[in-house]
């Protein structure tokens, strides 16, 4: 009788199990190892009787005091290492500034306005319009109330009046989630790029909620879209410092003031993509809080590229030919965000890739260095056997593009960055939290799932942080994506034609 053929393996093994437990293997290769040499260690000790127990003790010569002070170093060496530990840092619970229907910006709305400024020409009309239709944002994206007036009002007035309304809305929201005391708080880290009034926005909270008046309190400014992370990386530093301490940090940009009053086509950007958003985040070193927190901070990394003059000078506030004040956006922007972003994920790569992804890109080094560049195609890690979720700064849709394309990342990958830019615009560095917000509104964080946030601001400077999901998270009933849930994600069209 002829030999039944062997079924093919394609069809009768997922390949993507086994690539899977290869995977598992390899990471956890040391483990395996040790196991089999401590059961076998454990084996023969347990076949020894008392009275060898007694004879191999004084064969060894080994008196009472030897033994006493060997034990007393080993509890020194043991409490040396624990109390030199990295203390967890947990994130407690976040929220993120809701705004008023009144505050929408409908298409229409916002090219009716332009139209009707007094300093627009018909060009920077047109152009701002063009910008609007291939952004990624929506019909309910909000600006502040006095970004509403024709023309608007920046005064110092309506600043405050803006930074009050989405700070203390989304202080107000965390503390109810909480249950948190304001006089808990024993560390504040405030950050708002373009607005810095006197007294400090750190300030004007410590008044609002009556603070301790030995809060440790800061203010961080001109640190463009990326200072959400470099706030969550100064709480984490301070925490290490000070057990048992709570961290609120509060991540906003005020539009008010911001508004750019010319007709310089490198400057109008911002016009079309800024929208009003804030988030207030609660972190914490008690280990009691870690039955109650939603994620563990793994890791923060930072890049910095300010050394060089065209990334320094990429996103740069100055005045133009007018004396009109506004935020320059050069053409290279993306090409240096490019650059930031590889620099950045080079240092995170080592922290969070899987040991297979990292013997891979190793090994392609090696080879490229042995024939060439030419003969051998680099290879590009694959993020997404590292992370479950992605959240990307939601600053433009090229931005999203362009490490989507980067990443090799999916559509679905993506989708919470952008349904964020659709939704509410570029909230500056509270986007990564609506993003968050949306994931978690979505229904789709699990225990164990890992987050990657990556934020992107002037300097230049590329920033990661890499979160660990601790317990599965139920769907929220409030938030800034309640009444809107339902209907996401949506198609957006390359174009939204408005003209």
């Amino acid at each position: 009788m002829p030999a039944e053929p062997l079924p093919q393996f394609l069809s009768s093994i997922k390949l993507k199990y086994v690539k899977l437990g290869y995977q598992y293997l390899a990471n956890h290769m040391l483990t395996f190892l040790l196991i089999p040499v401590m059961v076998a260690a454990f084996l023969e000790a347990a076949k020894i009787g008392p009275d060898e127990l007694v004879s191999l003790w004084r064969s060894l010569g080994i008196n009472a005091i030897h033994a006493l002070c060997t034990v007393l170093l080993v509890v020194v060496v043991a409490t040396a290492y624990f109390m030199s530990r990295p203390r967890p840092v947990y994130l407690v619970d976040y929220a993120c500034f809701q705004p008023a229907r009144n505050c929408r910006v409908p298409f229409a709305t916002f090219f009716e306005h332009a139209r009707l400024m007094p300093f627009f020409d018909e060009k920077s009309v047109r152009f701002q319009v063009r910008i609007l239709e291939r952004s990624g944002l929506g019909e309910e994206t909000c600006l502040p109330p006095a970004n509403h007036y024709i023309p608007p009002c920046p005064s110092m007035e309506a600043s405050r009046a803006e930074a009050q309304l989405v700070i203390f809305s989304a202080i107000d929201d965390l503390i109810a989630k909480t249950g948190l005391k304001p006089k808990d708080i024993d560390i504040l880290v405030v950050n708002c790029s373009l607005f810095s009034p006197t007294p400090s926005l750190s300030a004007m909270i410590v008044n609002k909620y009556k603070l301790r008046s030995n809060i440790m309190s800061f203010n961080l400014s001109g640190m463009g879209c990326s200072a959400g992370l470099i706030s969550v990386d100064l709480a984490r530093d301070l925490l290490q410092a000070h057990p048992n301490s709570y961290a609120l940090v509060v991540s906003t940009e005020i539009i008010t003031p911001n508004y750019y009053a010319g007709n310089e086509r490198s400057m109008l950007l911002p016009n079309c993509l800024f929208r009003m958003g804030a988030a207030a985040v609660l972190l914490s070193n008690r280990r009691r809080e870690r039955a109650r927190a939603k994620y563990r901070l793994l890791h923060v990394v930072r890049t910095h590229k300010g050394a060089d003059d065209r990334a320094y000078l990429c996103v740069y506030e100055e005045e133009d030919g007018d004396g009109n004040s506004g935020i320059r956006l050069s053409k290279d922007l993306m090409a240096i965000a490019d650059e930031a972003l590889r620099s950045n994920i080079t240092t995170v790569g080592p922290l969070v890739l899987p040991v297979t992804e990292q013997l891979r890109f190793l090994a392609s080094l090696v080879a490229r260095r042995l024939l060439g560049s030419r003969g051998w195609k680099p290879y590009i890690p694959d993020f997404k056997r590292a992370f479950e979720h992605f959240c990307i700064h939601a600053g433009g849709r090229a931005v999203i593009d362009e490490l989507q394309l980067n990443l090799r990342l999916s559509a679905a990958h993506v989708e919470a960055s952008r349904m964020a830019l659709h939704r509410f615009g570029n909230t500056s560095s509270s986007s990564l939290w609506y993003e968050l917000g949306y994931i978690e509104a979505k229904g789709r964080m699990r225990r164990g799932d890992r987050v990657w946030m990556i934020g992107f601001g002037s300097g230049f400077k590329c920033n990661s942080a890499v979160w660990r999901c601790l317990r599965t998270v139920a769907t929220p009933v409030d938030g800034p994506w309640s009444d809107c849930i339902h209907r996401y994600p949506v198609h957006i069209p390359e174009v939204v034609k408005l003209l």
